[in-house]
């Protein structure tokens, strides 16, 4: 018997229920970030935008405690991008990404080598030993042994840091200031990479599947080859898209029927949801608006809300309120759901 085919509709609900935008849990903020297989934040408000339409009763404060306490840390992950892990998966997804990610910034950076980078891991070992220092500092710090100055921030790939709080926080955005892993994280330590490799892939099934074997490598940054040997190791059910694709997935996760309902979400610029080859295979982001949420002009991607789970406008906060830009008509039903989760929003970024 061939493998069951999934159709778009299908996908985009396997997408939003992982994903906690089919309905909103009580999760911690810890445990939210580790049933996302991370959440990815190069814009440290989008942390909290994205958990607030994903967690009922989410407060600021609840995802800043969590961060000063280190129950959530931030710091570069997949694809050398920051991302909000809790302290255990920290541990296991910069070991499986981290031999990718080192050879990637060679292979862009031609004038640091492996002996840069090495050299600038000790440095900055000893350097911040004593604490947490800005960006500013580390890189003047760095300058002073003669390293290239391109050395960070790749480095993170050969000593592990993380942001220090307040910074990367809602009320202080910038992720400037950097810490020694170790001294800032509760006790554990990481699996060994076969085990570390096979986690990440799990989780990432888990969170966004089912997925092609392409879309699992573009996650962590891998190549198909390595992603292959990854897969083959794992307990795995497959399926095919409308257009014939192979996809796999762990057991036992969700897949909603086709006409489930879709509630109404806001999301911040950069949310995973939108990213990558998930999004593209559920048509999250319709091809005509692509261009109006991801943009070479624009430093990042646009605020944006979902409607019938598919973007279908963006959304700025002026004054108190948050106001919504259809790409095009909305039916009366919808503007209302729209209206409506745009007052939350907005009464959760005023109080």
């Amino acid at each position: 018997m061939g493998e069951r085919v999934l159709g778009d509709d299908e996908l985009l609900r396997a997408l939003l229920a992982r994903q906690m935008l089919l309905e909103r849990t009580d999760l911690t903020p810890e445990r939210a970030v580790e049933k996302l297989a991370g959440l990815q934040t190069q814009n440290a408000p989008t942390g909290y935008v994205g958990l607030f339409s994903r967690l009922s009763g989410f407060a600021r404060t609840d995802l800043t405690d969590a961060l000063h306490s280190g129950r959530v840390v931030q710091a570069w992950a997949m694809r050398s991008t920051i991302h909000m892990l809790s302290p255990r998966d920290y541990r296991t997804f910069t070991t499986a990404v981290r031999a990718a990610q080192r050879a990637s910034w060679l292979r862009v950076l031609p004038d640091v080598t492996d002996e840069h980078a090495v050299a600038a891991a000790a440095v900055l070992r000893e350097y911040l030993a004593d604490g947490p220092r800005r960006q500013a500092e580390i890189a003047a710090r760095l300058a002073e042994e003669g390293l290239p100055k391109r050395v960070f921030p790749c480095v993170q790939h050969w000593v592990e840091l993380v942001r220090v709080p307040p910074a990367g926080t809602w009320e202080t955005p910038r992720a400037h200031v950097y810490g020694l892993a170790d001294t800032w994280l509760r006790a554990g330590s990481a699996p060994d990479e076969d085990a570390a490799r096979a986690e990440l892939v799990t989780r990432y099934l888990a969170a966004f599947g089912p997925a092609s074997v392409p879309d699992v490598a573009r996650f962590p940054g891998w190549n198909v080859t390595e992603t292959r040997a990854v897969l083959e190791s794992l307990d795995l059910r497959r399926f095919r898209d409308e257009r014939g694709v192979e996809l796999v997935d762990v057991r036992r996760a969700p897949l909603p029927h086709a006409d489930t309902p879709v509630p109404v979400r806001f999301l911040g610029p950069f949310d995973a949801v939108l990213l990558l080859g998930h999004a593209s295979r559920a048509r999250i982001v319709p091809a005509e608006h692509r261009e109006k949420v991801f943009a070479t002009s624009m430093p990042r991607s646009t605020p944006t809300f979902l409607v019938d789970g598919r973007v279908a406008g963006t959304w700025s906060q002026r004054d108190g309120r948050v106001e919504v830009t259809p790409f095009g008509p909305l039916t009366a039903s919808q503007q209302r759901e729209v209206d409506d989760e745009a007052g939350r929003l907005a009464a959760w970024i005023t109080a």
